[in-house]
């Protein structure tokens, strides 16, 4: 490869990096469909207006490529919990296994960061919440960490459990949005293991609740 073939290489993936970088922090703070492509062009240094759909194609291309430079550190630290737990019977090591690979990454990226805030507003949207669910759900670590949650509560039914995964998630990320506007403001991330701490109290009191009457199907 020539110098200058690789001096193009370097100067197309720094700009990639800074579009995923502002289009992460636009869309957090305003929401999915308050922000243009321009404005990400803008945003990113590009006096190219249309240098985001360049780069990436349509905004799902943009959402999914957003999400997947932060999952492969969440995984990892995923796959490091997974193995100290081992065949843990303890419902608190499966559900850590799901709430602190992502608020160690938080912690991580220290402050400000948007990643969280852009999880919440792309889960709120039906559209973009069907395609962030459905690339998760294809990670082998996350499928395994939600079986093992599983196999700690054989008594409750199928579609209580299909209910309380939807608010186990809703939880998960909305707090941490929560958390990650808070800890912009005082510019400290040293909260995260306080924050990690209660959503796994809350997801463990939430999925051993007892079941009304009525939900016992």
């Amino acid at each position: 490869m020539t110098a200058a073939r690789v001096l193009h290489t370097d100067r197309s993936m720094a700009t990639r990096e800074a579009i995923l970088t502002a289009a992460e922090r636009l869309l957090a703070e305003r929401g999915m469909y308050a922000v243009s492509n321009r404005q990400i062009s803008e945003a990113a240094g590009q006096g190219n207006n249309a240098a985001a759909c360049y780069h990436f194609g349509t905004r799902t291309d943009l959402l999914r490529a957003i999400e997947s430079k932060h999952r492969a550190p969440i995984e990892n630290l995923r796959r490091q919990m997974l193995a100290d737990i081992g065949e843990s019977s303890d419902l608190r090591d499966w559900v850590g296994c799901l709430v602190r690979p992502l608020t160690d990454h938080l912690a991580a990226l220290g402050t400000p960061s948007w990643y969280a805030r852009f999880a919440a507003q792309a889960m709120a949207d039906p559209t973009y919440r069907q395609v962030v669910a459905k690339d998760a759900l294809a990670s082998p670590l996350l499928v395994q960490a939600l079986d093992g949650i599983s196999r700690c509560l054989p008594d409750l039914p199928r579609r209580v459990r299909a209910e309380r995964t939807v608010m186990v998630r809703n939880l998960l990320m909305h707090t941490c949005a929560e958390h990650e506007g808070e800890f912009a403001g005082s510019h400290s991330s040293s909260g995260w293991t306080q924050a990690a701490d209660g959503l796994v109290d809350a997801i463990v009191a939430l999925l051993q609740a007892p079941i009304g009457t009525t939900s016992r199907t």
